[in-house]
């Protein structure tokens, strides 16, 4: 409702219940019933499920029923519409003890001065913390429990919310405190993660989900965050080579809510250094990002997951259909105790969004760019984030896909939401709001509306200023803008929320970033894991190529080795046979992993940030492949040995009979490679690099297994011999069969291949050792692949 001016305006009023209060704005029509979407909500029977409204018209409030079973009543008289203001009391379903409302004055603004947030620079200026979205009392001597569920005492209904997510606490001494109850998501006070209990002074945030929770004196005002945020960056600066070089250099603009950016520049601009210092993955060196008032580096744990990012890279697994890696991703962003029919209630709200509806059932390979693009932006839309960043959404793509793509970004920052998009493309800037121009060094060359920018440069196409930036390097591109009236226009006197030292003591100077808090550790890890193995197992599933190998390899090894074997195992036949294992297993394990971690690491490094495990994520990978690698050496094994005499000293092994003994030792080298895969594929950068380190690897094991050449007592070659898997899975087969028994020599005397249960051990125990050094390694390494913020 918009007051003409001279027409005088309906106070500000607050209408107080037994649950809570909501402020009243002239502005909005306010509706009072059973249903959940009320602005008023009373769960009583009495009730109807929409029961009345309120409203400002002109200098007061009207309350009208509407058409309820039960009745409405103002000041005791049933009513059908009657004036109410300060002081007024209804009452809905019964006039005795239905359920009470009364209005009362709104505090002035400057009484409500004091309820400042912490953390929260200019608050008149945010979206969310312009005002409450609702107050309620604090409890007396009770906890107050907050979550999903409909029976807590503040419900937030948010799939990334726990049905039972937290409590606010009275203490003996008169304050209070706020406790976690174990939700998947975390609960923060000031941005860092709650662990244990935690006392709350005045003017603390509380963050839960997308909502604030702010301590103001004995009421706790709650504040939403409903996409419509702010971004303002202050002077971020990123050196290299110990300051030699300049990535950015000062760089300052505001973003406005809904906004829709663009993000351009000629190559080595600092496009993707200014979106690592955005979106908190590497923070800037000097500067500050406020999100919507809040440092985003120290507050990063708590708002990492208001923040979608769409790497140029797909963050997909191909093989899976749409529907499923959706529903897959919303496993392991939404709490555990979240419905399956809620899950999958939101996949199917943002595949109809994104307009997916018809490609849902499709494998994300069968898509073409800008489908499998807009999968990528949908999965980022499960968590409903409140600011999106994107990557080169558009490369790759011909004309109408890349319009297409900017049409669809265009409507997401129209339905609430702060898009930002870093391109090279220029075919689509005019559907954006903003346009961000860096000039080489770092540097702003111009920010403001899109149509302006050519005539700003001086040129009347894009290729020309884009030659302008490389034979102009010396040009002084940032010092135009800065004295520009542009500059003056949409960055000096429209910065959002200035930032200043002094505004709070854990902010840091526009000279030095804040401290960032670590974010807290996953709590649901074998929720996590059961999500990861179900989903790796239904991607190599669906994966013919890799299904036909696994099948195919340990056969083709089996049944050559078979063949050098013959009926029994001779002097002739005994060493290459086992040679041949010691090959079959070392290719089976490594060849099934020495891929599966660098052709996911934008996946992982995605999913890391918003709070996966990184245990989690390697021990499915353990698990999987292990089991497939296993089966795979059995296979093998049995293929090669079933039916042939192994010449074991009276048909015995060492412990177990001799083909078991076998068997595990065929196994054990199949799982340590596979390890070894897994750590090969951590340290290669590029997929095209695993075939020929594969092919070194076998080459390494068959030279260092000791059937070749004697190792025993070699200096420096015998001591490298022990890193190598082959060598003592070769040893414990020799052993079992008693090889220097059937071919005496030089060779065969290694003490490895001795036929005794204490040597037979701790060939096995190497193995296993070397698999849980290969393991330990790996997680050290993906630890260094991770966002830079998740490492300080």
């Amino acid at each position: 409702m918009v007051q003409r001016p001279g027409v005088p305006t309906a106070p500000e009023l607050v209408l107080s219940t037994d649950t809570g209060s909501t402020p009243m704005s002239p502005g909005r029509t306010y509706h009072v019933g059973r249903d959940p979407q009320c602005d008023i909500c009373f769960d009583d029977p009495r009730v109807s499920w929409h029961h009345a409204v309120l409203r400002a018209e002109g200098d007061h409030w009207t309350v009208e029923d509407e058409h309820s079973l039960n009745g409405t009543w103002a000041d005791g008289h049933r009513i059908r519409e009657w004036h109410v203001g300060a002081g007024s009391e209804l009452r809905f379903g019964s006039v005795e003890d239905g359920p009470r409302a009364v209005l009362v004055p709104r505090e002035p603004p400057s009484a409500a001065g004091r309820a400042r947030p912490a953390g929260v620079s200019n608050p008149s200026s945010t979206g969310t913390f312009r005002r409450p979205s609702a107050v309620m009392p604090l409890p007396a001597r009770t906890a107050l429990r907050i979550g999903r569920a409909p029976d807590n005492d503040l419900v937030i209904d948010e799939l990334i919310v726990s049905r039972r997510h937290a409590e606010l606490r009275a203490r003996a001494d008169g304050g209070y405190e706020i406790a976690d109850l174990g939700s998947h998501n975390g609960t923060y006070l000031n941005g860092a993660a709650v662990d244990t209990p935690a006392p709350l002074t005045e003017g603390d945030i509380v963050g839960i989900g997308h909502r604030a929770l702010c301590l103001v004196g004995d009421q706790l005002q709650e504040y939403a965050d409903t996409g419509e945020v702010s971004l303002d960056v202050q002077g971020l600066a990123v050196t290299v080579d110990r300051g030699r070089k300049t990535l950015l250099d000062h760089v300052t603009f505001p973003v406005g809510a809904k906004c829709l950016l663009a993000v351009i520049g000629p190559s080595g601009a600092g496009k993707s250094t200014l979106l690592g210092a955005l979106t908190g993955l590497r923070p800037a060196d000097r500067g500050a990002v406020l999100y919507d008032g809040r440092d985003l580096y120290r507050d990063y744990a708590e708002l990492r997951s208001r923040i979608g990012l769409v790497p140029q890279d797909d963050i997909l697994h191909a093989q899976l259909t749409v529907r499923r890696a959706l529903s897959y991703a919303a496993e392991l962003r939404f709490p555990q105790d979240t419905a399956p029919a809620e899950r999958q209630a939101r996949v199917d709200e943002v595949i109809g969004e994104l307009g997916l509806e018809e490609r849902a059932g499709q494998p994300i390979h069968s898509l073409s760019g800008g489908q499998r693009k807009r999968v990528s932006v949908a999965l980022e839309l499960l968590t409903k984030p409140s600011l999106l960043f994107l990557d080169e959404p558009t490369s790759g793509l011909d004309p109408g896909m890349d319009r297409s793509v900017m049409h669809m970004l265009r409507g997401l920052a129209d339905d609430g939401r702060t898009v930002i998009v870093v391109t090279h493309s220029v075919l689509s800037l005019d559907v954006c709001d903003r346009l961000l121009v860096l000039a080489p060094g770092g540097r702003i060359a111009y920010y403001g509306p899109p149509g302006e920018t050519l005539g700003f440069f001086g040129f009347d196409e894009w290729p020309e200023a884009f030659e302008a930036f490389e034979k102009e390097r010396g040009r002084d591109w940032a010092g135009e803008y800065a004295a520009s009236t542009q500059h003056r226009k949409y960055v000096r006197h429209a910065v959002l929320q200035p930032w200043r030292a002094g505004d709070q003591d854990a902010a840091a100077g526009p000279d030095q970033v804040a401290f960032v808090a670590p974010p807290p550790k996953a709590q649901s890890w074998g929720s996590q894991l059961s999500t990861l193995v179900r989903r790796y197992a239904a991607a190599l599933g669906a994966d013919r190529t890799f299904l036909a190998v696994m099948v195919a390899l340990p056969f083709v090894m089996g049944v050559m080795a078979r063949a050098l074997a013959g009926g029994e195992l001779t002097r002739e036949t005994a060493v290459n046979a086992l040679l041949i294992l010691c090959v079959g297993g070392v290719l089976t394990g490594a060849a099934n992993a020495v891929r599966e971690l660098v052709k996911e690491r934008v996946i992982y490094q995605r999913e890391r940030a918003v709070g996966l495990s990184r245990s989690a994520y390697l021990m499915s990978k353990v698990v999987v492949l292990g089991a497939v690698t296993v089966a795979q050496a059995v296979v093998l094994t049995l293929v090669a040995l079933l039916g042939v005499d192994l010449g074991a000293p009276g048909g015995q092994g060492v412990l177990m009979p001799p083909l078991l003994e076998i068997t595990l030792a065929v196994a054990l080298l199949a799982f340590t490679a596979m390890m070894l895969g897994l750590l090969i594929s951590a340290l290669v950068r590029k997929e095209e690099v695993t075939m020929p380190l594969l092919v070194l690897l076998a080459i390494v094991q068959v030279v260092f297994c000791g059937a070749l050449l004697p190792l025993d007592g070699v200096p420096v070659v015998e001591q490298l011999s022990w890193l190598v898997p082959s060598r003592w899975a070769l040893g414990a087969m020799a052993g079992t069969i008693d090889l220097a028994a059937i071919i005496p020599g030089a060779l065969t005397a290694d003490p490895l291949f001795a036929h005794s249960a204490g040597v037979w051990l701790l060939d096995m125990g190497m193995l296993v050792v070397l698999s849980l050094l290969f393991g330990v390694l790996v997680a050290r390494l993906l630890r260094r692949q991770e966002p830079a913020i998740m490492r300080k």
